[in-house]
């Protein structure tokens, strides 16, 4: 689907959950059924501002249509809903800009190991480079970690 084992992985566990028998659809049901009975807060996140107290929730806003556009026009099979999900995940990265920037670089807009590469340092320029016979995105691939990735980088540079 994809090109990444990882993010098909998760495509087709999202679609195997879509395929329910009718009795695993009854179950859902009566369980949401049940969870609907629950009081419901407004989804949102604790207020940061001492005057907001802990009461005070700053609302959540859904993704990002310019997040939904660019994934769709990269990723234009897969479902909508996995799309807002995945876009929300994004949009903590900043723009669209740079989001694109690591999708160009070979992640994929359902992949969401980018914002671990990136906490640990890594730029969408740094996916490309090479470490020995294979490039940082062929080392994450294979499992290597980020911040290994970013000292061997790192190490890379204080050598040349």
């Amino acid at each position: 689907m994809t090109g990444d084992p990882g993010v098909d992985a998760v495509i087709r566990q999202w679609a195997a959950e879509r395929e329910q028998t009718a009795e695993e659809q009854e179950i859902d049901r009566i369980a949401s059924a049940w969870l609907a009975d629950v009081p419901q807060q407004a989804p949102g996140i604790p207020g940061q501002r001492a005057r907001s107290g802990a009461r005070g929730w700053a609302p959540v806003e859904s993704a990002d249509p310019d997040y939904l556009d660019a994934m769709r026009e990269r990723l234009p099979g897969v479902p909508h809903e996995l799309l807002v999900a995945a876009a929300g995940w994004w949009q903590m990265i900043g723009d669209v800009t740079e989001a694109a920037k690591w999708w160009d670089a070979g992640i994929s807009p359902l992949d969401q190991r980018a914002l671990d590469y990136r906490a640990a340092g890594l730029t969408p320029g740094d996916l490309s480079r090479r470490l020995g016979p294979m490039t940082v995105l062929q080392h994450l691939r294979r499992g290597s970690a980020p911040a290994w990735c970013v000292a061997r980088l790192a190490r890379q540079q204080r050598a040349s």
